[in-house]
């Protein structure tokens, strides 16, 4: 007789199950990864926790100010950067922490020392909390280079193609992470169950289509782009060149990358005149971003190269990024080249 667990998975796939799983493929691995993205996990379900109450805290004027019992109750930029920062520090797998919160790197106290190093943006997309649009967690994870000691903030100055897994959370009407971990590995989407408090899989092997039918691009700035992006955009609204595309732009980038992953189509954030290098960051939002659509089958350039081969010089560099389905980012880029 069906009783009230009809309906529950026993045998589910939760990402640590998943990534233990994974461990199995390399004889020489100890763990450490594993550790790594655990403690990823718990600072992610922690930021979720509160992003759903922080509509709350804004309802109440508490957010950023003081409660009842006279004590701080923090912006949730802050106190997202801090769970990061806390889990990952207290992992014993990390060394060199970079947060888009911090002017300078972080160096992991010596006891504590792992051999990974983090680059993450805690919540992107801080500036749409306050009107409930979906935001999110990016980060990524490389080696400490062999020889490194003391560890430096020039360690994490790593192009992504060294790059050991990245990935991101979404916090919107569910909590989502999706993650790539090594080469050819694909990318997997996990859905936080609250019922049981685990990311468990729901979205295996997400591939990007060849061609999509979305572009997504902040058309507010098109008078200051470069002549090839706005003959781009054009193109995709002329049905001359075929059926029109659909313009969708949320300005939180991992809602955007996200809908792009699971749709297909080109998201695109270029330079301008006001800003020359553009203004995502390259170390923990073009990178991570680009691995993940190049697992997934699509393409990542910054209009010139590969963004996988841009080496940061700089923590907080800012890189222009094109990414999305192959045959849409490369339509791009020959215009690009031959304006």
């Amino acid at each position: 007789m069906a009783g009230s667990n009809a309906g529950f998975d026993s045998n589910c796939m939760t990402l640590t199950r998943f990534v233990l799983a994974e461990q199995q493929k390399y004889p020489e691995a100890c763990g450490d990864l594993t550790q790594l993205l655990v403690s990823i996990q718990t600072a992610v379900k922690a930021v979720s926790s509160a992003v759903r109450k922080a509509g709350i805290a804004k309802l109440y004027g508490i957010a950023g100010s003081t409660n009842v019992q006279g004590e701080e109750v923090k912006k949730l930029d802050v106190l997202s950067n801090e769970l990061f920062i806390n889990m990952l520090s207290a992992s014993f797998t990390t060394c060199v922490l970079v947060s888009e919160e911090n002017d300078q790197a972080i160096i992991v106290e010596v006891e504590r020392q792992g051999k990974y190093i983090v680059c993450f943006d805690p919540l992107d997309g801080s500036s749409n909390i306050d009107c409930l649009v979906s935001i999110g967690s990016i980060f990524s994870i490389y080696r400490r280079p062999a020889g490194s000691k003391p560890v430096s903030e020039k360690d994490a100055l790593q192009p992504g193609n060294q790059l050991v897994a990245a990935g991101y959370a979404l916090y919107g009407s569910a909590t989502m992470m999706v993650l790539a971990i090594g080469k050819d590995s694909g990318v997997n989407g996990f859905m936080l169950d609250p019922a049981i408090g685990e990311f468990v899989l729901t979205d295996p092997n997400i591939r990007l289509p060849a061609k999509g039918k979305i572009y997504s691009i902040n058309e507010g700035y098109s008078f200051q782009w470069h002549p090839a992006i706005k003959q781009y955009v054009d193109r995709k609204k002329d049905p001359k060149f075929g059926k029109p595309y659909a313009a969708r732009y949320v300005g939180s980038m991992v809602a955007d990358v996200h809908r792009t992953l699971k749709y297909g189509g080109i998201f695109m954030y270029p330079a301008t005149k006001d800003s020359p290098q553009g203004k995502l960051r390259l170390l923990y939002e073009g990178i991570p971003m680009a691995y993940l659509t190049e697992q997934a089958g699509g393409l990542a350039s910054d209009g010139t190269q590969r963004v996988l081969d841009v080496v940061p010089t700089k923590i907080h560099q800012r890189c222009p990024i094109f990414l999305g389905s192959k045959d849409d980012v490369s339509e791009l880029l020959q215009l690009i080249a031959s304006s």
